[in-house]
């Protein structure tokens, strides 16, 4: 199942960026680099846990960046990492799901959470923040696309739209 949600992650993330590089001239430039900061802060969020799933350090002393990317870069490093997450989740035994790992904030406090825990972070902390930076979106009138987890199983998996057999 993580796997999935992680492939999830990847499609909605793919999809918003797509909405905001076609039509975010639609924004004003405050609330277009506002969107972008905030898509940028769950790709660094991804970069932190990702350090701490390899047991890898970082370099990140906060959870944005002080520097706003360009979005088209921002979207290629966002599909790159949440492929990176896709195929780590795959290759997890159920003994290295449940593997507490000990790590710290960038504030500083010590933390510990499973490399499940960790992954399931991940999925949720994109899915708020993709609300946001969608919200921002709406409300300059740019149609956001699906971003839930039933429409990319349906658009992915067209097959579940066949009747059932019962």
């Amino acid at each position: 199942m993580l796997h999935t949600l992680l492939t999830y992650k990847r499609w909605a993330n793919q999809a918003l960026c797509d909405v905001a590089r076609e039509q975010g001239a639609a924004l004003p430039e405050d609330e277009h680099r506002l969107f972008v900061r905030i898509l940028n802060h769950t790709h660094v969020v991804d970069h932190i846990f990702a350090a701490h799933l390899q047991g890898q350090p970082h370099a990140y002393t906060a959870t944005n960046t002080p520097d706003t990317p360009a979005l088209a870069g921002l979207q290629a490093a966002m599909l790159a990492l949440d492929g990176w997450l896709c195929d780590y989740a795959r290759s997890l035994s159920a003994a290295q799901r449940q593997e507490r790992l000990a790590f710290r904030f960038t504030d500083g406090q010590a933390g510990c959470m499973t490399r499940e825990e960790m992954l399931h972070h991940l999925v949720t902390h994109g899915a708020y923040h993709r609300g946001a930076a969608g919200r921002i979106l709406v409300t300059h009138g740019i149609q956001l696309p699906p971003d839930s987890p039933a429409v990319f199983w349906h658009q992915t998996q067209p097959e579940r739209r066949l009747p059932s057999a019962s």
